[in-house]
């Protein structure tokens, strides 16, 4: 049975969290991509090994408020880190046939990048 896009954004958001970067790779599309203000992601394994990268500052995903549209998935949230204050952030997926296909996140990275 194929999980509908809301269940994939949750295990999505459940697994960074978590750490459990297999769980991650498993409901990424071998292409999906990745661009954020941090960084970009030409495929899968680029966007695990970015979502690792990030998980070594993120202490905390607050998630306020999850939209659906079809395949679209718009999750609000707010990204602790142990190097900045929390940034309020939009990350909006598209999700086909269980796997996310693209990711595209948006927040205001200057204290992190300041502290980096």
């Amino acid at each position: 049975m194929t999980r509908t896009p809301k269940e994939v954004a949750a295990t999505y958001f459940e697994a960074w969290k978590s750490k459990d970067f297999d769980t991650l790779a498993s409901i990424l599309h071998e292409d999906a991509t990745f661009r954020g203000p941090l960084g970009t992601a030409a495929n899968g394994a680029e966007c695990v090994a970015g979502l690792k990268g990030m998980s070594e500052i993120v202490t905390d995903i607050d998630i306020t408020h999850v939209f659906v549209d079809g395949p679209n998935v718009l999750t609000w949230f707010d990204l602790h880190t142990s190097i900045a204050s929390p940034a309020s952030t939009a990350n909006w997926q598209r999700i086909e046939d269980g796997t996310i296909r693209e990711i595209r996140v948006t927040f205001d990275p200057r204290e992190i990048t300041a502290a980096g």
